[in-house]
């Protein structure tokens, strides 16, 4: 944080305990002369904040009381990539009653008005000048987000009913330990009491969340995205591509998928990745445009080979 901001911070945190302050008081508090007090005082204004100023013997800085909240004292990019944050989260799902996203499209016409004054016409531009396309991604309840949350801090037991992708429904009892959002979608690394073991739940596919009195002492828990990752392709089978292009392409080609890139020599880069169908990356291969080697089981080898004659006899 700049030396300017932390002093701007300390300033308001002052002036909000609802006292009035001398000149020279908050000079002294702050460590800076009275000219730069003064300056400070107007950066206020400036941002917003209503700042009383009694000049003369007993004079005083005081900030004045009312019942709206005071601008959010940002940075300009700081501003910006919260209004960026806001619409990406908006652009995510189908915007269900209670969900992330449509909270977020919400907030997103809201935020402008608590932002300092100097800020909010640059900030209305950067939303008129901004689209955001759809992402197909499930609602996730912000409710059921907040509520773990909770549990988590306060180590609380949570029950709830889950369906997985199969269709199978259960009824589980879970000590909570992470959140983590990966590819759009919300993921619970817990404890799961019954089966004695880490389990990842879809947040979407659970209903019903309740938090139980019953607290827990905290077990050693795995770094939950490594986890997560490593749970998703535990069925899946290992693939590589040696890829006749630079990893800069090729990056860009698999940005919606979890691979290793390694880059080689002459320019080539290695994909290693784990697919549970070997169709996933034809589209992606075919975009690139580069020629390519294939290491995969047999199974997934035949596949390709078998695809390959079905495109050549079609071209003929």
């Amino acid at each position: 944080m700049s030396d300017v901001t932390s002093r701007m911070l300390s300033l308001l945190a002052s002036l909000q305990t609802g006292r009035s302050f001398g000149g020279g008081e908050l000079a002294s508090r702050l460590g800076v002369s009275p000219r730069t007090l003064r300056r400070d005082i107007d950066r206020l204004r400036e941002y917003g904040y209503p700042v009383e100023t009694r000049p003369g013997p007993g004079g005083h800085y005081r900030l004045t009381a009312g019942t709206v909240m005071p601008p959010l004292m940002l940075e300009d990019d700081e501003a910006i990539a919260i209004l960026l944050g806001l619409a990406a989260l908006a652009a995510a799902g189908r915007a269900d009653e209670g969900s992330v996203d449509e909270a977020a499209t919400r907030a997103y016409g809201k935020v402008e008005q608590y932002l300092p004054k100097r800020l909010r016409h640059r900030i209305a531009r950067v939303r008129s000048s901004l689209e955001t396309s759809e992402v197909h991604a499930p609602s996730t309840s912000t409710g059921d987000l907040g509520e773990l949350a909770d549990a988590i801090a306060d180590r609380q037991v949570v029950a709830f009913d889950y369906v997985r992708k199969d269709g199978a429904a259960s009824s589980r009892r879970v000590e909570p330990y992470r959140q983590v959002l990966h590819l759009q979608r919300w993921f619970l690394l817990g404890w799961d009491l019954d089966r004695g073991d880490w389990r990842v739940f879809r947040t979407d596919r659970l209903s019903g969340l309740r938090l139980t009195t019953t607290r827990f002492e905290p077990r050693p828990a795995p770094p939950a995205v490594d986890y997560l990752i490593e749970g998703i392709g535990k069925h899946r089978q290992p693939v590589a591509f040696t890829i006749e292009e630079h990893p800069g392409p090729v990056a860009e080609a698999f940005r919606h998928d979890t691979v290793e890139l390694s880059a080689l020599d002459d320019g080539r880069t290695r994909v290693a990745l784990r697919l549970d169908s070997w169709e996933w990356p034809l589209v992606t291969l075919a975009f690139l445009d580069a020629d390519f080697t294939i290491e995969a089981p047999d199974a997934f080898r035949e596949g390709f080979r078998r695809f390959a004659e079905r495109l050549h006899a079609a071209a003929v």
